[in-house]
């Protein structure tokens, strides 16, 4: 029986060849070619879901080296940070404090609240966690390097006016004590010496004769000549700088209000005016109005251990004259 495809009829019960037309081999050609498509997509997918492709590999290539570049920026960025807050420790601790200016707030180094939404959307682009800390660390680095910047250029201005202000620093004693026989009570808390107890001096006595010398211990102008509750006969002298000096107890002032003075002008006498138990000056040196400790300002008078042994005299916690 030659080859092909046979059927029985049901009618005549013979087997009759069946005929093979074109619609016959257009479904079979149909079929190969459906059958090979999808083994073809089922190959592409799957040799290329584990073989990436020459432009895959060099884009996993690329972003590697992102990856890593950013990762560099980022440890970068640290080591600037940390050379800036010592720059800023150095700015608030050293050099303001040399010119006598206040240290930066730190929300002024840091400016307002930066806007955390901005970079929560930084966080959905791809490398997300790196560009947003990256973006976030710059943007604060950029900011505290201006206000750096800016406090650099005052402490050059405040450098530039440095010796006018050193001559109107107040750095010598008050009186003539070059022995350092004269301290009576230094600054801190002392007994006082009429109600008994112990209560804050804000300066230091110095014993002298009615009628020593009181000095003006920086350049200046004279802000004040008269009677204060306490003090008795008092002199101030603004010097500028935030700086100003007391001068009380003193038998009389010898300039007026308004008069320029220069460091080591003699502006008073010693005297016993005010609430004191004998003879002395009564100095004290404010910053923006506040008493500090004079014994800190004496370093044009003083050798180191001349210092020290200042520092020993004031520390006496007898009585006050005052």
């Amino acid at each position: 029986m030659a080859k092909g495809k046979y059927h029985i009829n049901p009618q005549t019960l013979a087997i009759e060849r069946v005929e093979q037309g074109f619609r016959f081999w257009l479904r079979r050609s149909g079929s190969y070619i459906l059958v090979g498509l999808c083994l073809g997509i089922v190959f592409f997918f799957v040799f290329f879901s584990l073989f990436p492709s020459p432009r895959e590999k060099q884009l996993l290539m690329q972003k590697k080296e992102l990856a890593s570049q950013l990762e560099m920026l980022n440890r970068q960025t640290d080591q600037m940070q940390l050379v800036l807050m010592d720059l800023q420790q150095r700015d608030d601790n050293l050099y303001r404090v040399l010119f006598g200016a206040e240290p930066i707030p730190m929300h002024v180094r840091q400016g307002a609240s930066l806007k955390m939404s901005y970079y929560d959307e930084l966080a959905d682009m791809s490398n997300s966690q790196l560009a947003a800390d990256l973006k976030l660390k710059t943007d604060i680095l950029e900011k505290e390097m201006y206000v750096q910047a800016k406090s650099y250029d005052e402490i050059v201005e405040m450098a530039r006016t440095q010796e006018k202000r050193m001559e109107c620093l107040p750095a010598i004693q008050p009186v003539l004590n070059k022995d350092l026989t004269r301290v009576a009570s230094g600054y801190g808390v002392r007994i006082d010496p009429v109600y008994h107890v112990r209560r804050m001096h804000t300066g230091m006595d110095f014993t002298s004769p009615v009628g020593t010398e009181v000095y003006a211990t920086g350049n200046g102008t004279v802000s004040f000549v008269g009677w204060k509750q306490g003090y008795g006969n008092t002199v101030m002298v603004e010097h500028g700088f935030g700086y100003s000096t007391l001068y009380a107890h003193l038998y009389k002032g010898l300039v007026r209000v308004g008069q320029k003075v220069r460091r080591g002008d003699v502006i008073a006498l010693v005297g016993n005016t005010g609430k004191s138990t004998g003879p002395h000056l009564h100095y004290e040196v404010r910053i923006q109005g506040k008493p500090v400790d004079p014994r800190n300002y004496y370093f044009y008078d003083l050798s180191p251990e001349q210092y020290d042994q200042m520092v020993q005299l004031s520390n006496n916690s007898g009585a006050m004259l005052d």
